[in-house]
């Protein structure tokens, strides 16, 4: 590992480096992660993976050591968090690989045919790759037509886009809010809080602008890491909609005193999302997957679902 400040490797690993900046960076850490990953790919044993990404996660948190040995611990731990952003990024790639694989593009460049693609354009897009409410009753008259399914979430995921949003679940989740004050933590393009906000939803969209390389952040997404926009706006509700693998940012949704209620968009799949340990170890709230809510994000076969925490000494 590349010796370097702690604090600056800390900062910079904040601005969510991609896994091939990661890689040129940190060669011997890769090159581990990447014999691992083989190896557990060559057995074919999908809950083997699963364990892996758990236990690394696990080994990069910190230890209790003595003063003598602070430094080397702080040295392992931040070798083993890397080690655990590597893994979590290239399954991730490797995921959708397998489903480039399976869509039968294996070779040359990805993309839908002219009757699949218009299909997707009309049910998901308003035009070019920004997303629209999706109505489900025309959604699920035409889906069924679409046999190329599979290359969707591989065509579309490289530009921040990780699910699609029905009308019914917009109209769900402004009624869960209502007139209280909302802020989106993560907000991306801003997608989901531009369609809240049409339902008259009173919500600001923040975000680290983090992934510049592959979002277009629009200017009324602030420019704001989690942790500042929850202290700067003391909202009511919290929503994130896929907040990254082990990410450091949703643990101060739950110490702001003012949330009462925090929503989150991810996968039926935990190593796929959010940070599970910090789900665990809080005690404020009250966590429960919404399996109606998770039946209204789109496509189906992504297994998305949504996740709600309500605080205990008061009502959500």
């Amino acid at each position: 590992m590349k010796q370097e400040g702690y604090a600056t490797t800390l900062e910079w690993l904040k601005t969510n480096p991609s896994l091939d900046e990661l890689c040129a960076k940190y060669p011997s850490e890769w090159a581990a992660v990447q014999q691992e990953i083989s190896a557990i790919v060559e057995r074919g044993v999908a809950e083997e993976l699963k364990a892996y990404l758990e236990r690394l996660s696990a080994q990069a948190a910190p230890n209790k050591s003595s003063s003598g040995n602070r430094q080397k611990n702080r040295e392992a731990v931040l070798s083993q968090f890397i080690r655990s952003r590597m893994a979590h990024e290239s399954v991730k790639k490797l995921c959708l690989s397998t489903l480039a694989a399976d869509a039968g593009a294996t070779k040359g460049k990805l993309r839908f045919n002219l009757l699949n693609g218009y299909i997707a354009q009309q049910l998901l897009f308003s035009r070019g790759l920004e997303r629209k409410p999706v109505s489900l009753f025309w959604f699920r008259l035409f889906w069924p037509l679409v046999w190329q399914k599979k290359r969707l979430m591989p065509l579309v995921q490289p530009r921040g886009i990780y699910c699609f949003y029905s009308r019914e679940l917009v109209e769900a989740l402004a009624g869960m809010i209502a007139s209280r004050s909302c802020l989106e933590i993560g907000a991306g393009d801003g997608t989901l809080s531009c369609f809240l906000k049409d339902r008259g939803v009173a919500l600001t969209a923040t975000d680290n602008h983090g992934w510049s390389q592959a979002v277009e952040y629009p200017d009324w997404v602030i420019k704001l890491n989690a942790r500042e926009a929850l202290v700067t706006y003391s909202p009511e509700v919290v929503i994130c909609s896929w907040p990254p693998a082990q990410n450091d940012f949703e643990r101060h949704v739950f110490t702001t005193p003012s949330v009462r209620l925090y929503i989150v968009i991810g996968s039926r799949h935990q190593f796929a999302f959010g940070n599970w340990k910090d789900y665990r170890q809080q005690s404020a709230f009250e966590l429960e997957e919404d399996k109606k809510l998770g039946a209204l994000l789109l496509p189906p076969e992504l297994e998305s679902a949504v996740y709600v925490f309500r605080r205990k000494n008061g009502h959500a």
